[in-house]
C-alpha cells in the first residue's frame, strides 16, 4: 500500500468512524428500536438494551473489520472519481489531491455501504443476523437527513428492501426468460416471477422509518417525498406502506416545498386510486402558495390523460391566475380539451387569443393546424386575431401555415384572405416570403386581392405514375416525385 493510499485511507477511516457516531446517535434517538423482519428460530433476537450498546457495536465492527473497510473503499473510490484515466492507472495515486478534497463524500457513500452490508447480513435466508439489523436500521435512519444525492437513491433501495424483507441488490423485477435467451421455456405456463411481495415484518420496520422521516425536520421531510416519488412504482407497496395516506398528510404541511413535492407523485396517485387522487389534487390546488401552484400547473396534462371532465375546473383556475408561470403552463395544456370536447377547446382558444400575456397567445400557436382542420371556415376568425397580433413567432407560424394552404388548397386560402380583409388586417408580411418562394403565384394572388384577376387555381400536374411490375420502365424525376408527395399529403400535413 502506497503512501498517499495510505494516508488517504486513514483520513477516511476516522471521517467514517466520526459520521457514523453521529448517524447512530440520530438513528437511536426514537427508541425502541422496530424488531427484525428475519429472525432465526434456533437464535431468538435480543433486542439491545440502549443506544449507547448500538453505538459501541457499530464503531466496534468498523475498527475490528478493516479489511472489509478497504475493500469498500476501493469499490467507492473506483465509482466515484472521474474516468479520465487508463485502466492500469491506480486512482489513488491519479486522482488523490481530488480525494482529499472530497473526503466526506467518499465517507459517505462508505457510510451507505456499510448499511447496505448489515442489512444484508440482516436478510440473509440461511443465517440471519439480527445484531447487524438493529445496526442497520439505526445507521440508515442517522444517514436519511437530506433531499439529495445518496440518501435519496440509496436510502430508497435500502427501504425498498426493508419493505419486502430481502438482501440489497436483489433484483426484484427481473423480467421473464424471452424466446432469445437459452433459459426460455416455451411450454411454461406460470410466469417465473409474479413481481414484488410485501413482507408483513419488513412492512411493519419501514412504516417506523418512514414515521420518522414524516415527523421530523423539513429536510427529512422532503427526503420522505423523494422514497414516496420512486416508491409508487411499486404498486405492490403502495397500500401496504401507506403511501396514499402520507401524501394526503404532507399535502397539507405547513411548508410549501414539502407540497410542491407532492404535485410529482400526483400522477401515480391518481392511477393507483381515482378518487384518491382527485381529493389529493383539490387539497393541493387550495393552497395559496405561488410554489405548489406553479408545481399544479406543470402536471396539469397528465391530470387531464387520468381525470379527464374532473380536470377542467383546474385549468379554468389556472387560465384566472395572475403569476405568468402559472399561466404559461395552463395554456399549453388548452390542447387537452379537445379530446374532450372541440367546441369548447376551440371557444377557450379563441378566448385566449385576446390575452394580454404574449406567452399566452405563443402557445396558442402549435394548436391552429388542428383548429384549421376541424374548423376550415374559421368561424371564429382566431387567424385574423391572431395575425393582428403582431407577435413574430405567432405570426412566423401563421406565415408557414397560410403558405403550405396557398400550395395545396386555393379556395381555402381565398377564403383566409377574405377574412384578413374583412378585419382591416395588412397582408404584406405574408407576400414578402410568397413573393421569395414563389413570384409567380405572389403576382397573381396580389393581383387578385386588389380586384385585378381571377382568383389563382391549382396548376395541372401531371398523374402520379404507377409500376406496371416491369422494370424496364422509366423512374420519374426526383423533382417530380416531391411534387407528387406534396400534393397528396395537404397543408396540413407539413
Amino acid at each position: 500500500m502506497g503512501k498517499e493510499r495510505t494516508k488517504l485511507s486513514d483520513n477516511v477511516f476516522e471521517a467514517v468512524s466520526a459520521g457514523m457516531v453521529e448517524a447512530l446517535k440520530r438513528g437511536t434517538i426514537a427508541w425502541p428500536l422496530p424488531q427484525p423482519p428475519m429472525t432465526d428460530p434456533d437464535f431468538p433476537p435480543i433486542p439491545p438494551q440502549s443506544p449507547e450498546s448500538v453505538i459501541e457495536q457499530g464503531i466496534g465492527i468498523l475498527q475490528m473489520d478493516r479489511a472489509m473497510f478497504e475493500s469498500n473503499l476501493n469499490t467507492v473510490v473506483d465509482l466515484i472519481v472521474p474516468h479520465r484515466m487508463n485502466l492500469s492507472d491506480d486512482p489513488f495515486t491519479v486522482h488523490q489531491k481530488w480525494l482529499h478534497r472530497r473526503v466526506d463524500k467518499v465517507a459517505e457513500s462508505l457510510l451507505f455501504t456499510v448499511t447496505t452490508d448489515w442489512l444484508a447480513q440482516a436478510f440473509d435466508h440461511s443465517a440471519p443476523n439480527t445484531d447487524r439489523w438493529w445496526l442497520a436500521i439505526s445507521l440508515l435512519n442517522g444517514l436519511s437527513t437530506t433531499a439529495h444525492g445518496q440518501p435519496v437513491h440509496q436510502g430508497y433501495h435500502l427501504v425498498e428492501s426493508i419493505a419486502l424483507a430481502e438482501r440489497p441488490g436483489t433484483w426484484h423485477t427481473q423480467p421473464d426468460a424471452g424466446p432469445h435467451q437459452s433459459e426460455w421455456n416455451p411450454h411454461a405456463v406460470i410466469p417465473r416471477n409474479s413481481g414484488v411481495v410485501a413482507h408483513d415484518a419488513g412492512v411493519t420496520a419501514a412504516r417506523w422509518l418512514i414515521e420518522k422521516l414524516e415527523n421530523d425536520s423539513l429536510d427529512r421531510r422532503l427526503l420522505l417525498m423523494e422514497w414516496v416519488r420512486l416508491l409508487l412504482q411499486r404498486p405492490n407497496l403502495i397500500e401496504p406502506l401507506g403511501l396514499t395516506e402520507i401524501l394526503l398528510r404532507r399535502a397539507s404541511d405547513p411548508e410549501a416545498e414539502v407540497a410542491a413535492r407532492v404535485t410529482l407523485c400526483l400522477a401515480k396517485a391518481i392511477e393507483f386510486n381515482r378518487d384518491t387522487g382527485l381529493e389529493l389534487a383539490k387539497r393541493l390546488h387550495q393552497r395559496d402558495e405561488l410554489l405548489v401552484k406553479r408545481g399544479m400547473a406543470d402536471v396539469l396534462t397528465r391530470m387531464f390523460r387520468r381525470l379527464e371532465w374532473d380536470a377542467v375546473p383546474f385549468l379554468n383556475d389556472m387560465l384566472a391566475a395572475q403569476d405568468e408561470g402559472v399561466l404559461a403552463a395552463a395554456s399549453a395544456t388548452v390542447g387537452d380539451l379537445r379530446f374532450l370536447d372541440s367546441e369548447l377547446w376551440a371557444d377557450t382558444i379563441a378566448k385566449l387569443a385576446h390575452h394580454p400575456l404574449p406567452i399566452v397567445r405563443r402557445n396558442l400557436v402549435p394548436f391552429l393546424r388542428d383548429y384549421i382542420e376541424q374548423y376550415p371556415e374559421d368561424q371564429r376568425h382566431l387567424l385574423p386575431i391572431l395575425w393582428q397580433d403582431g407577435d413574430e413567432v405567432v405570426r412566423t407560424r401563421m406565415r408557414e401555415l397560410l403558405m403550405r394552404m396557398e400550395e395545396v388548397s386555393p379556395d381555402h386560402f381565398a377564403a383566409r384572405l377574405q377574412d384578413f380583409k374583412a378585419q382591416g388586417c395588412s397582408l404584406e408580411p405574408l407576400w414578402e416570403p410568397l413573393t421569395h418562394r414563389r413570384p409567380e403565384r405572389s403576382r397573381l394572388w396580389q393581383a387578385w386581392f386588389a380586384g385585378e384577376g381571377e382568383q389563382p387555381t391549382l396548376p395541372e400536374t401531371r398523374p402520379a405514375p404507377h409500376s406496371d411490375m416491369d422494370d424496364s420502365g422509366d423512374l420519374p424525376s426526383v423533382e417530380d416525385a416531391y411534387e407528387i408527395l406534396d400534393q397528396e399529403l395537404g397543408f396540413l400535413d407539413d
